[in-house]
Parts: structure tokens; C-alpha cells; sequence
């Protein structure tokens, strides 16, 4: 029987690597070939077919949605995310990709699939260093990323371009502009890309020249203070804001609700000795030579920290490292990662742990990711840990200061952006070729986004209704 069973294990291996062999050794489709198998979907899937948005029949209520959430996540801290939330529409959308995510899942689709960032609006992207040290521009949030279609990713970047003006209290005709410039600036990035060697484009970064050279005049010069605000953002930075002295040791300040020190994890265990069991974990998930580098800082201490707006309540801590003296600082994020919100709508691949899929989608899509990404659990919680902040930064959407000159250009580079992460991921020539070179997509999508933001509104009342009627409770701190 043991002999019969090794026979027919020799046999599935000895199939799987002639399968591997016949995919290196055949032809593959040509540029033009993939770009006409896009270009044909339009026949089942016109264009104009992505303007359409109804609500699902059987639409879930928003409210019920977020308390949901809230099951699973600190329950001290879910009324500073609804809190959070209803500072505007604008931060209802930002935290609601689980609502949209519903809406999203009847749409059609293409059938062409990329790694998803899943949570894809205009306040997810920034600059933020390189592992050689150089500011580039990209998505920075991939807390649910999962494979899924490009249009989804899509369609909710321009529906928070729209929302987005319409905060800062930009007129119809401009919000229009800013969807617009997401999705021309990204069909005509997308096409590049399509006819752009594989490993060109698994190298390329939106560098800071690029930044530079979007913009003109007066606008060159707030870009380049914004980049120069950014480059200051280091560890020592961090050092500065987030500690202070406490008996002649550099500790993190406290700052009740938002950062609290821990002496137990919620189960109880100390939170030394969960650390020990997450830095096992974490060292493991890492490539030897950065188990190397982050083998030589010391924990000087660890906080809870809030971040975010629809992270809120998810359990998220901070380490201060020191390593050669104090002014060798580090600071690691360590994020709680759970089931991406697009997992119930797609057939997705398993993940032993949640933190694992972050970063291998951050990995494929983000193009210069942090050097020190990795995963682990502790107490059954899948957590996911990056650097706090190295040289990031992001646009503010303020009513007061933003000008729409400079949110469309900004809307473009998102655009940029998208498309670079879905043709890293993705089968850029098909998406190419389905987008077209006309207007078509640019004016189905922006009828979308219009659409959309109807519904984000009136999903934004309903929380402003279960707060007053005491259904949800809000933070009055937030």
C-alpha cells in the first residue's frame, strides 16, 4: 500500500513540474493579442455598463455593517472610531470600505483580476522613503488587500475623489475634474505599463522629480516644502513627539485613550512575555539579513496606540527600539490584520495569518516596501508590523487650504499610482485594452462616482441617526 502511494505522489510531481516546465517553455500571448482579448470583454461588459449603481437588493443596513466590526475590535475605542466617522462624509467613506465593499460586489466586472489594495481612496496615498532612501509616491494602506477585480479598486477611488471635493467645498464641474483625472491619467498610465518590460515595471516608483514635474508655478514650490516636511519625518521625529524622560529613561507618553501603556495583554498575559512569543514570530517571517539588522536594537518600551479612521478599535501597538545610542531610534507599528472585507465576496485563497496576506500584498503592489515588513500572532491575533514612520507623508484635505488646481493634480497621481499597482500585479495589457484610448471609461466612471456619493451621504445620515438616537455610542474625544 506505502509503495502505491509513493507511485502516485511521484506521478502528481513528476505532472506539476512538466505543467512548470510547458509555462516557461511556450509562447505567451503577445502585447496586441492580450490588449484585443480586452478590448472584446466590451462586448459583454460595454463601458458605459461601469456608470450603472443601484443598491443591492437585499443591502444590509450601513449601521449593522459597523457594529459588526465593532464585535471584533477593542470595545473602548469603537466610539472614537464612529467618532472619527462622523467628522464628515468624507471620513464616513474613509472608514466604511466595508459598506462600500457590499455595494461594490454586484457590480459587473470584467473578470480581470489584480491584487486589490480594497480599500482604495485618496487619502491612502503619500510619499514615503525607499529602501535607498529616495521619497517616492504610492498606495500606503493594505489592510485589505486581497486578489480581486481592477474596477473595484477603481471605482471607489473616484467615488472619494468626488467626496473628497465636495468636503473642502469644491463645486460639481470640479469634482468632475478630479474623477476625471484618476481615471484618464490611469488608462494612459495603464497602456505604458502594458508595453513596458515586466521587470521595468516591477522596478518602477512614482520618483520625486515625477512629483515635480506634475505640477507648476506656485504649486512647484508648496510640493517641494511638502516633500521636505516629509524628509524630516524620521525616527527622530518620532522620538521628539511620542517620549519624554521618565526617570532618566526615554519612555513613550501616554495620551489616555489614544496611547495607553500596558502592563497585560486583554487575556492577560504579560506583556513581556507576549512579546517574547510575537518577536519569534516576527523574526521568523524575515529575510536573514533584516533578522541581522533588527537583532541589534534594544525595546526600550511598547504602547497601545489608535490609528487611523476605520482601523480604530483594532488592536495596534507601538515599540521604541534604540540601537547603537539615542539617536539611532526606531519605531515599529505592530497592526492587528483581520479578514480582508472583500473575503466574503470573492473566492479568496486561505490565509493562516491575516498579517502574512498584508504584507505579501504590500510586497507585490507597493513597489518600495518597507524594509522591515513582517507578520506574527499572539493570543489567536494576527498582527502585521511595519516602521511607524520613515519619511512619510500624505495630502490633507482641508476646506480651508485646498485648492482645486492642486487636487486634481493630486487625483492624477493617484490615478498613476493605481495603475502602477494593478500592472505589477495584474494583466496590464487586457486592462489597457478593455480601457480604450477614448473618454468612454472616464465618463461611466465619474457617472458612478456622482452616484456614489448620493449613496455615501445617505449612508452618513444613518450613523448621525444612530448616534442621536443613542444607538451607537460616540466618543466625545475623537
Amino acid at each position: 500500500m506505502a509503495t502505491a502511494n509513493n507511485a502516485e505522489r511521484s506521478l502528481r510531481l513528476v505532472s506539476k513540474a512538466a505543467k512548470i516546465v510547458e509555462h516557461f517553455t511556450s509562447a505567451h500571448p503577445s502585447v496586441t493579442e492580450r490588449m484585443q482579448k480586452g478590448k472584446a470583454l466590451r462586448a459583454n461588459i460595454p463601458r458605459s455598463n461601469l456608470a450603472d449603481y443601484a443598491a443591492p437588493e437585499k443591502r444590509r443596513d450601513p449601521v449593522a455593517i459597523l457594529e459588526e466590526q465593532a464585535r471584533t475590535r477593542l470595545p473602548q475605542l469603537v466610539p472614537v472610531r464612529y467618532a472619527r466617522m462622523l467628522a464628515s462624509p468624507f471620513a464616513f467613506l474613509r472608514g466604511g470600505a466595508a459598506i462600500m465593499a457590499q455595494d461594490l460586489s454586484p457590480s459587473p466586472v470584467t473578470g480581470i483580476f489584480v491584487q486589490a489594495c480594497g480599500d482604495m481612496h485618496v487619502a491612502n496615498f503619500g510619499v514615503f522613503a525607499s529602501a535607498e532612501r529616495n521619497l517616492v509616491f504610492g498606495i500606503n494602506d493594505f489592510d485589505e488587500t486581497l486578489p480581486g477585480p481592477w474596477e473595484w479598486d477603481l471605482k471607489r477611488l473616484v467615488a472619494s475623489a468626488v467626496v473628497a471635493g465636495r468636503f473642502v467645498g469644491a463645486d460639481r464641474e470640479s469634482c468632475e475634474s478630479f474623477s476625471r483625472a484618476v481615471v484618464s491619467v490611469y488608462r494612459r498610465h495603464i497602456r505604458e505599463y502594458a508595453e513596458t518590460g515586466y521587470l521595468a515595471t516591477w522596478y518602477a516608483t512614482i520618483r520625486e522629480n515625477d512629483l515635480l514635474n506634475a505640477v507648476a508655478g506656485n504649486m512647484r514650490r508648496r510640493v517641494e516644502k511638502y516633500l521636505a516636511k516629509a524628509k524630516k519625518g524620521t525616527h527622530l521625529q518620532v522620538l521628539e513627539k511620542m517620549t519624554d524622560l521618565v526617570d532618566n529613561k526615554q519612555r513613550i507618553v501616554e495620551s489616555a485613550p489614544f496611547v495607553v501603556r500596558e502592563s497585560h495583554t486583554q487575556q492577560g498575559t504579560p506583556i513581556k512575555k507576549a512579546l517574547g512569543v510575537f518577536l519569534e514570530q516576527y523574526l521568523a517571517s524575515l529575510s536573514p539579513d533584516r533578522r541581522i539588522l533588527i537583532s541589534r536594537y534594544q525595546i526600550m518600551d511598547v504602547a497601545r496606540k489608535v490609528v487611523g479612521v476605520g482601523s480604530v478599535g483594532t488592536r495596534c501597538w507601538v515599540a521604541f527600539m534604540q540601537g547603537l545610542d539615542n539617536r539611532d531610534p526606531l519605531f515599529l507599528q505592530l497592526k492587528e490584520a483581520q479578514p480582508s472585507i472583500l473575503a466574503r465576496y470573492l473566492k479568496a485563497p486561505v490565509f493562516e495569518n491575516q498579517g502574512f496576506r498584508v504584507v505579501s500584498g504590500q510586497r507585490l503592489i507597493q513597489g518600495a516596501p518597507d524594509i522591515l515588513l513582517g507578520w506574527g500572532t499572539v493570543e489567536g491575533i494576527n498582527f502585521y508590523i511595519r516602521q511607524l514612520r520613515d519619511m512619510k507623508g500624505g495630502y490633507e484635505f482641508d476646506p480651508k487650504s485646498s485648492r482645486v488646481e492642486g487636487i486634481q493634480t493630486y487625483c492624477a497621481l493617484c490615478g498613476w499610482a493605481l495603475a502602477l499597482a494593478h500592472a505589477k500585479s495584474g494583466d496590464a495589457a487586457m486592462i489597457a485594452g478593455y480601457a480604450g484610448k477614448s473618454e468612454a471609461l472616464d465618463d461611466a466612471l465619474t457617472k458612478f462616482a456622482f452616484a456614489y456619493a448620493e449613496q455615501n451621504e445617505r449612508d452618513y445620515e444613518q450613523l448621525q441617526k444612530a448616534a442621536r438616537t443613542h444607538r451607537v455610542k460616540v466618543s466625545k474625544v475623537a
